[in-house]
């Protein structure tokens, strides 16, 4: 239950992101030395290898992929999945840091969502594996 609610709130925050980039709206976000949500998403790595594509597109899909796994309880599928999105959050926020200087709310509450998932899927992997 706790992995699909972190697939719904990493959903929702990858369609806000998404909408923004390719809408008039405004990004709800502060701005200081630290926190910039716009020097993140205005960079060469808020598009997916140069394209016209939001990398929250992705989050979308990796996001709807996770709570459908989280649903239907395919636990080792989540594991797996979870992992691949663990690591392409740690080179995201790498990116930000490191690349960019500058650290995105948003992008951080999203990398907590798949972080979460990811603890999730180990321990009912884990449990499962005690069990057997």
């Amino acid at each position: 239950m706790l992995a699909l609610l972190a697939s719904v709130a990493g959903l929702a925050i990858s369609v806000y992101l998404t909408v923004v980039h390719l809408s008039t709206i405004p990004l709800a976000c502060p701005a200081n030395a630290v926190v910039n949500c716009e020097q993140v998403l205005t960079s060469r790595y808020a598009v997916i290898a140069g394209s016209a594509l939001p990398t929250s597109a992705a989050g979308i899909v990796w996001f709807t992929l996770s709570g459908g796994l989280a649903l239907f309880r395919r636990r080792r599928a989540l594991l797996a999945w979870a992992s691949i999105g663990l690591v392409t959050a740690l080179f995201l926020v790498y990116v930000e840091i490191v690349q960019l200087g500058a650290v995105c709310i948003w992008c951080t509450a999203a990398h907590a969502m798949v972080l979460l998932i990811f603890l999730v899927a180990l321990t009912r992997s884990e449990g499962d594996r005690v069990s057997t």
